[in-house]
């Protein structure tokens, strides 16, 4: 999985484990992420820094770098919102 792909999937089940901190599967599926991101591309100490009203900041660290990469906040939070407007998983 490529790099830019991991991150964006990262952001996506944080934001939903974020907003759901009972979902168990949206945990598991974090640390997945966080695997990929440590074990396969080196990143580390990799968080949302910041959401404005149009833009999530991630910021991360790979081989010694500080780095940032923004997403526009409605992709970042359009899994949560698909998940929390299904009456099946509410």
């Amino acid at each position: 999985m490529k790099l830019e792909d991991a991150l964006f999937n990262w952001l996506q089940i944080k934001v939903v484990a974020v907003g759901r901190p009972d979902d168990q599967a949206a945990l598991e599926t974090l640390t997945f992420f966080e695997q990929i991101l440590s074990e396969d591309h080196g990143l580390s100490n990799y968080v949302i820094m910041k959401t404005d009203d149009t833009m999530i900041h991630v910021k991360y660290e790979k081989d010694g770098r500080s780095k940032l990469q923004l997403y526009p906040r409605e992709l970042g939070e359009q899994l949560l919102t698909d998940i929390e407007s299904n009456p099946k998983y509410n």
